[in-house]
């Protein structure tokens, strides 16, 4: 019996997973919510979000015009606008509100990433809770923090899914609705121009117009939207230098930030990795000295190079199949987890869909030799999520870069899937030789 046909048979009750999920879910929001009703108040974001749609409320400033001075709330407009509701009656309704809409983009995208993942046929319970299981830490702490990239994943999801119905149009603008909300989704595009999705290109580019200038404009203005668009703007994409980016400089080069410039940069230079705890004993973990013009070279060549070979590894048209696509889908889900300036923790909760491609294909490949293949890549990439435990200082592993590396390793299983479960290759385009 094939791998796929004995998997294919639910050893449990229909309603088991939906049990699990909403139990998992009411417990994730009340955590954090009982929390702030008892005190003291943990740290979180969600008494900033109640500010910034307190301000629309009530017409304030969302920024200091000086783009160099200290900003609280580091989203634009149109994410605060989209907050003023839920700010009508204290903190404690605003994080039931968001708790709510997070447990929604929690069953999303687990739902998503099994039809993504382009395996057929009914599946076995601990094969669809498994990555959510493994995702669970990090989806923790996106309730805990108050933070959006668990709903940002679902978005991205549902407009992956429309584009492979291709609904382009429609795709381009839920891609656009996450990047308005937060920028790093933004890097999607350069993906659909190369694969020449032209209509859900130019539908994101439209739509990230129209939720940036157009929909906040009845509640601040137009030209006051305009303006502190602009200054949002300024602040967080032109505020680069050595000292750090995007407001909290603090946190840029620290242990806290995974990403594939935090990590160069700290490799490259000798920078205090743990610099957002003052009381901490500073230490460095670079492998060599270059300065910061030097360093974003080389950060330059990287990223050129994980592009290219991302285009190359990409199946042609010809080639593609729903289980190449999925793969191709999670590199992408991947490299735009570790492209953002800033990935802290919680980012990761992206994994959630490239691991269960991962599963997936580890627990259904009629090859043994692929299956333990599979399963040893996502061990070792679970492994060095894993090393971000708490732990005290010095947090070595993660200054070294373990969640970029655990990702690296989920990107090659990722490739090798995508083509391992390509089209054959046509050898011949000639006809047979006919028979003498």
């Amino acid at each position: 019996m094939s791998p796929s046909a004995r998997l294919s048979k639910p050893r449990f009750g229909r309603y088991a997973l939906v049990f699990l999920y909403v139990a998992t879910s009411l417990v994730l929001i009340a955590v954090p919510l009982v929390r702030e009703l008892r005190g003291p108040p943990g740290k979180y974001d969600y008494p900033l979000w109640r500010w910034a749609g307190g301000q629309v409320l009530a017409g304030g400033d969302l920024y200091p015009a000086d783009p160099h001075a200290w900003f609280a709330f580091l989203y634009p407009p149109f994410a605060a606008v989209l907050l003023a509701p839920l700010s009508l009656y204290g903190v404690a309704f605003l994080m039931l509100c968001i708790g709510l809409a997070y447990a929604a983009s929690f069953g999303i995208a687990v739902k998503l990433s099994n039809r993504l993942a382009g395996e057929s046929g009914a599946k076995p319970l601990w094969m669809m809770a498994l990555p959510a299981a493994l995702a669970l830490p990090v989806i923790w702490e996106n309730f805990n923090y108050g933070q959006p990239n668990l709903m940002l994943l679902a978005i991205m999801l549902a407009g992956l899914a429309l584009l492979s119905a291709g609904r382009q149009v429609s795709a381009g603008a839920t891609f656009a609705f996450a990047a308005a909300l937060k920028a790093f989704p933004i890097a999607v595009l350069p993906y659909l121009l190369w694969r020449r999705r032209w209509r859900a290109a130019a539908g994101m580019v439209i739509f990230i117009a129209i939720f940036l200038l157009v929909v906040p404009a009845p509640f601040r203005g137009f030209e006051r939207n305009l303006n502190e668009t602009r200054t949002w703007f300024n602040a967080m994409a032109l505020s680069a230098n050595s000292d750090g980016f995007g407001q909290r400089p603090e946190q840029n080069w620290s242990w806290k930030n995974n990403s594939l410039v935090a990590v160069t940069h700290r490799l490259l230079r000798p920078l205090n990795a743990e610099a957002l705890d003052p009381a901490a004993k500073p230490f460095t973990v670079n492998l060599f000295d270059l300065n910061y013009e030097q360093a974003n070279l080389v950060l330059l060549a990287i990223a050129g190079l994980i592009g290219l070979g991302f285009v190359a590894a990409m199946p042609p048209e010809r080639r593609r199949t729903l289980k190449s696509d999925a793969a191709e889908y999670g590199v992408l889900i991947s490299l735009m987890t570790i492209s953002s300036p800033l990935a802290r923790d919680y980012y990761f909760v992206w994994m959630l869909f490239p691991v269960t491609v991962l599963t997936y294909r580890a627990a259904t490949d009629s090859s043994v030799k692929a299956r333990a293949i599979g399963w040893s890549l996502l061990a070792l990439a679970m492994g060095l999520f894993a090393l971000r435990a708490p732990h005290p200082p010095p947090h070595w592993p993660q200054a070294y870069g373990s969640d970029l590396w655990a990702s690296a390793v989920i990107i090659g299983a990722l490739v090798w899937r995508m083509h391992r479960d390509a089209k054959a290759v046509e050898t011949s385009l000639l006809p047979a030789p006919a028979a003498d």
